[in-house]
Formats: structure tokens, sequence, C-alpha cells
């Protein structure tokens, strides 16, 4: 299997090669091309993984991010069978007091970048029939206090893997996303710290319990490989059940307001 994956050097795109190892689905020739900015943190992944592995580091937001990954791709595994689009960026701060180019920015990393490198992959997807995976978040359906616009972007990413979805499936291409809702990743990591702050989060999550980097990418995984060959266009929560917890949070029909289901710093990508 030949896969790009964006965001790969850390969290949840680290943790999807190291699962893309393990699995049956790519024994035999499988080749990755990962992505990230850490220049560091790729070096040390493509180590691990051995020659298999190519890596550039490079700003998906950069106007020809996608022109440089696609040819780094070909080159080094000839085609392509799976993009997970996985990187992204999570910044607080309300929509009052938040400036332009923050807000852009945020959309430029989280949504942007996703369909410039999903167009430019399309091609080479619908040579292999493959599939896209793209990591969003449980804010792209919950409004997020402190999060004012990296909510909407993830929100934005949703439909565009919908619409992808739908204009993608006659080429035989599925497109897919999974939402993470608190996820100890090195991203959200400081925000996790406290262990107070830490143990009130988990005790507002059905499970009772941060998710890890692993769990997103067994769900991205399952997506990206045949045991989904009929699924695409759907949002896959993998937040402990928090996306059920709209009403218990609010404390609605109980009399008993419960600890909050959001805010903070999280996220997917």
């Amino acid at each position: 299997m030949r896969v790009i994956i964006t965001g790969a050097a850390n969290g949840i795109g680290r943790a999807t090669a190291e699962r893309l190892l393990d699995q049956d689905l790519i024994r035999g020739d499988h080749r990755f091309l990962l992505v990230d900015r850490d220049r560091d943190g790729l070096a040390a992944l493509a180590d691990e993984i051995g020659p298999a592995a190519a890596t550039l580091a490079i700003d998906v937001a950069a106007a020809d991010s996608a022109d440089r990954i696609m040819v780094t791709a070909l080159a080094h595994m000839g085609g392509i069978d799976g993009l997970v689009a996985n990187a992204g960026m999570i910044a607080g701060g309300g929509l009052t007091d938040m400036g332009t180019e923050d807000y852009d920015r945020l959309f430029a990393v989280n949504t942007r970048a996703v369909w410039l490198l999903a167009r430019t992959a399309h091609p080479h997807l619908k040579a292999s029939r493959g599939a896209m995976v793209a990591t969003g978040s449980i804010s792209a359906t919950q409004p997020t206090p402190a999060l004012g616009a990296y909510a909407p972007a993830k929100a934005a990413l949703l439909m565009l893997v919908r619409q992808l979805s739908v204009e993608w499936g006659p080429d035989g291409i599925r497109c897919n996303c999974v939402s993470p809702g608190p996820t100890l990743t090195p991203m959200t990591a400081a925000g996790y710290a406290d262990p107070q702050r830490r143990a009130q989060r988990e005790a507002g999550i059905p499970l009772r319990k941060l998710g890890t980097a692993t769990d997103v990418a067994n769900a991205i995984l399952f997506l990206l490989g045949p045991h989904a060959g009929q699924i695409t266009g759907i949002d896959l929560p993998v937040d402990g059940g928090l996306s059920n917890c709209l009403m218990i949070a609010s404390g609605a029909g109980s009399g008993q307001a419960r600890p909050a289901s959001h805010g903070g710093s999280y996220g997917g990508s």
C-alpha cells in the first residue's frame, strides 16, 4: 500500500504510520511519504520504518505544498493508494478578539490544505481506486468555547470530505473523516499536564478516559482499508462517547449540571 500521511512526525500521524506497519493489509510492497514541518521528528520516524519511508519537511499551508508533496510521493512510490490528511493546528481565542491573520491561518492549515492536496492526488487515487481519510474534530459539530476559529475550520473540513465523497464516488475513491474528542498527543499534552484538570475532563467522558493517538490511528486504518470498502462520506467520532453528552453537560432533564464537555486545548490534528 502506498500512503501519504501529513502531520506524520508526532501524535496521530505518527501512530497511523506505526500501526500501518503492523497491519496485514500492507504486508508485502508498502511505501510511505511522511509529511510534516518537524524535520527531526520525520527523520526519527523514517529511521524506525526504514527504506519504505520517504519524508518531506514542509508547511502544508504553503501555496506550492500540494504539488511538492505529489512530486515527492510519485518519485518514491510510483502511485498512491491512500491519503491520510492529518496535518492541522489548534489555537485558542474567541471570535471577537481574533485577528484576521490568525483566523485565515487556521482555515489554511485545517481546510484549504486538505482540499489542495486532495485535488492534486485525485488522478492517482482514481487510478488505484484508493481512499482518503481526514482528521477532523468533534468541534466540527459542537461549538467549542475558546476555539472560535478552530471549530468552524473543522466544520468546513467535514463538509469538504462529504462533498469529495459525492463527487469522487463514481471514480471509485472513498473519502471519510475521523473526529477525535479529547486526545492525549504532544499537541495537547500541556493542556492535560495538571492532574486535576485532566481528571475533570475525563469525568465528563462516558468512557472516563482520554483518547490516545493509537485509538484514532486504528479508526483511520479501518476507513483506509478494505474492511470499509462500502463506506464513504462519513464522520467517525473517536471521542469515548463525549459527543452524545450535550444534554448531560447542560444538566437538562436531570436538574444537576455535569462537568462541561468541551473547552480547553484538544483536537484531532
